[in-house]
Parts: structure tokens; C-alpha cells; sequence
């Protein structure tokens, strides 16, 4: 049972519905337990929902696929089934397995990165930051940091929450 309950969308205001059904289409995304329970707040939705342009950055920088990587290193590193669950079902609907992925240099080095940053709070070694900075210039890994940063953010929101995890991901939990 999630410590705040997520808000019913049916029973929302008229200035949140409006707002779930911007997102939707803007994003073509859904409104999830997570985003639904950020709505509360229609400013922490509003900031929150800015993972999604940033990601598009990360995408144009490292390519589709090491970005939902680095996504998911981080949300494995910071264990948390809502987020990590999420990039399982991207990686298992792109037919690899989350267990058995096979990775480049550059992607096992982002992963590193990703996965540094998250389990020692940004803390990482001159030789993980180096691998990457050494491939991407100052824009990339600012992008790159501030990514991981929102997606640490969206981690301990739903680990402290306790987001209850989304029915249509319920058949790609570990």
C-alpha cells in the first residue's frame, strides 16, 4: 500500500485533468501511479515531468538504446522496483534480457557511470567520471549528470512513496 495514495483521475479538478491530458499528449505517455500521485502537487508534476525532455537529450547524445541502459543502471543501483521495472519492460520489449545484456565499451562505461553515480550519492571515482568525460564533451555531461540526478530524484520519490507498481508492468517485475 503506497504511503500517499495516488490521485483518482476520474475525481481530479478540472485544472489537473487538463494537465494529465496535456502530458498525454505531449509525451504520448500515460499517467501513472507515480504521476498521478505527483499531481498532489501540480508543481512537483510539472518538475518531475521534465525527465522526459531531458531523456530526449540523453537519447540525441548516447542513442536509444544506451539511454533506457542508463536509466535502468541507475534505478538498479538504486533499487527500486517501480523505476527498474519500468526500463525492464523497454528492454524486454526491445527482445534483449535484462539479466543477459550484451554491452559495448562505451555502454558498459555509461552504465558505470550511471550506476556510480547513484550508489555513492554522486561520489564516483576520478576514473569512472574520466571514461566518460573523455567521450562526451562539457554540454553532454552536464546533460549526462543532470539525467541521472532526475532520475535518482524519480527513485527515492517512489521508493519512499512506495509507489505501488503500474498493472501494465506488473508481467516485468524481477
Amino acid at each position: 500500500m503506497p504511503r500517499i495514495l495516488p490521485i483518482n483521475q476520474e475525481l481530479a479538478p478540472l485544472d489537473l485533468k487538463l494537465a494529465f491530458q496535456n502530458h498525454i499528449s505531449k509525451y504520448n505517455a500515460r499517467i501513472t501511479n507515480m504521476k498521478a500521485t505527483l499531481a498532489h502537487s501540480p508543481l512537483a508534476f510539472e518538475v518531475y515531468m521534465m525527465w522526459y525532455p531531458l531523456y530526449k537529450e540523453v537519447e540525441k547524445i548516447v542513442g536509444k538504446r544506451p539511454a533506457y541502459l542508463f536509466a535502468h543502471a541507475i534505478s538498479t543501483a538504486l533499487d527500486c522496483p517501480l523505476c527498474s521495472t519500468f526500463f525492464r519492460k523497454i528492454i524486454i520489449d526491445a527482445g534483449e534480457k535484462p539479466e543477459n545484456l550484451i554491452l559495448s565499451p562505451e555502454e558498459q562505461e555509461l552504465l558505470e557511470f550511471g550506476s556510480s553515480i547513484a550508489q555513492n550519492k554522486g561520489e564516483i571515482s576520478n576514473a569512472v567520471y574520466q571514461n566518460a568525460a573523455h567521450r562526451y564533451g562539457n554540454k553532454e555531461m552536464v546533460i549526462l549528470i543532470a539525467f541521472a540526478g532526475q532520475m535518482i530524484a524519480t527513485n527515492i520519490f517512489n521508493n519512499v512513496i512506495e509507489t505501488e507498481i503500474d498493472e501494465y508492468l506488473e508481467s516485468y517485475v524481477k
